[in-house]
This record gives C-alpha cells, structure tokens and sequence, in this order.
C-alpha cells in the first residue's frame, strides 16, 4: 500500500489497484464557526489539490458533521466520488453516501477482478457518552486476498475499541474477514480537545495511541491528523517522542508524497 498524507486527517490510501481518499479537507486556513462563539480553526493549507488526485474510487469517512472530516472543499468533491463510505447518519444526511453499521462488510471491484473488503468498525469521538454532542463515528478495515489488512481509526478515541476490534480478528469473528491480525494501522491521534468535555481527547491521545500500537503490533503505524487544527493538541514531534520511549517504531509520513508501506 501506499499513503500519501494531505493534512489532518486526509490522506489517500492506494491499495489493490483503487485509490481511497479519507476525510477530504481541502479548504485553505480559516475558521469555522460551530456556534455559542467556538469555532474549529484551521491553521495550514493542504499539501495537494483534488486536482491533483486523479480519480478516487471511494472516500472512506469517518463522520461527516466537523469540518476538519468534511470541509466545504470536501463535501464539493464528494459527488464526483463513485462510492462513499460513512455513518448511518451521513446517509441520511448526504445523498448517494453509503451508511456502514459496526461489523458491516462492503465489496469494492479492484482492476484485477478481486475485491476489497471495507468493513464498519465502532468508533468513539471522545469519552464515553460523548454522542450527543460530537455524533457517530465510524473507522474501517480493508482487506482482500494477497493485499495488507489496513486499520483507519477515523475519530476514535477509545482503545478499548481497538482491543476489540484485535480480539475479534484473533477470533475469526469478523465476517467476511480471513485476517487475523493487521498489517497496517492508520491512527488518528492528535489528542483533538473541546471545553465541551473539559478537555477530554476527542481523537487518540500520544499515550492513547502507544497503546493502541501495543495492541495492533506487529502492524506498522501510520499517524495522521496530529497537524493543522488548532483544537489538535498533541503534534507530530509529541507522538514521536511517546513511541520513541515506548522503543515502539512510527512511520511519520511526509506531506504530499506517497510513503510506500
């Protein structure tokens, strides 16, 4: 597979002859007011255009109600997209987008007459309980005969929710899934605060995500949306130093070019 990092937590994923975008954000710097005077400030521009993708086969999104997931660039570029994987709520809220439940398998045609398999997984966008006022979140699993078994976390928050997810492929359990360990682990991490929660992590915490890769191992790991938000409040150099003292290896990837795994 290779990733190439756009920004946040946008990336595009080519795997098995298709080309997966996630959470499109593409608008320049800005603010976005979420009212009750807060907004989501963005505070860098992204490392390419839609315009210099080429075609994307599906956009793998994790929750479509915060601009740093879906920005107006984003939502713009999603009716040219043959497939869009989300929500139950994005379905309903977006049309053409297709809603996964938690555990639910779709088969996406590759070039070389297989398949790849986009699973639902659950998701937590903060502390438990957290839904009223952050919404569902989804992540996925990818996989397919003679290609790597992908992890993309979306806006997860919880590692409990990762130990399930293992438990369930040592298992077997996942339908549609012969893997049983994965290969790469596309972590959100970036430890995303809100006073809503008084400053609970939205997204993996650096500590959060070391433990994550524990339990992912021996997976490489891939950390996307530690940069370019204000509300992010762990970096890219604070992730670093967290798997370099746990002796764990982390795959930082550059912007805007491909990092072949």
């Amino acid at each position: 597979m290779k990733l190439t990092h756009i920004g946040g937590p946008t990336a595009v994923l080519s795997i098995g002859g298709l080309t997966l975008l996630t959470d499109p954000a593409f608008d320049e710097p800005r603010d976005y007011p979420l009212g009750g005077g807060r907004a989501l400030t963005k505070l860098t521009g992204p490392a390419l255009r839609p315009d210099q993708l080429g075609p994307i086969d599906a956009v793998l999104l994790s929750h479509d109600e915060h601009p740093d997931n879906l920005d107006d660039s984003g939502r713009e570029l999603l009716s040219s997209v043959p497939v869009v994987l989300s929500t139950p709520g994005a379905a309903d809220r977006i049309p053409g987008v297709r809603g996964l439940e938690n555990w639910e398998p779709v088969e996406l045609d590759r070039p070389d007459g297989g398949t790849l398999v986009v699973t639902g997984l659950p998701a937590r966008h903060g502390p438990e309980g957290c839904e009223p006022l952050t919404g569902f979140v989804t992540g996925f699993l990818l996989s397919g005969s003679g290609l790597p078994t992908v992890y993309v976390s979306g806006d997860n928050a919880s590692v409990d929710l990762v130990e399930e997810l293992t438990t369930r492929l040592a298992a077997g359990s996942i339908p549609g899934v012969t893997a049983r360990t994965v290969d790469i682990a596309v972590l959100f991490a970036g430890a995303a605060r809100t006073p809503l929660f008084d400053g609970a992590p939205l997204t993996l915490t650096s500590e959060a995500a070391v433990e994550a890769a524990r339990l992912l191992a021996p997976a490489v790991i891939v950390p996307v949306h530690t940069e370019g938000w204000a509300h992010f409040s762990e970096g890219p150099d604070v992730l670093a130093k967290a798997f370099a003292d746990a002796g764990l290896p982390l795959q930082l990837p550059p912007a805007g070019e491909a990092l072949s795994l």
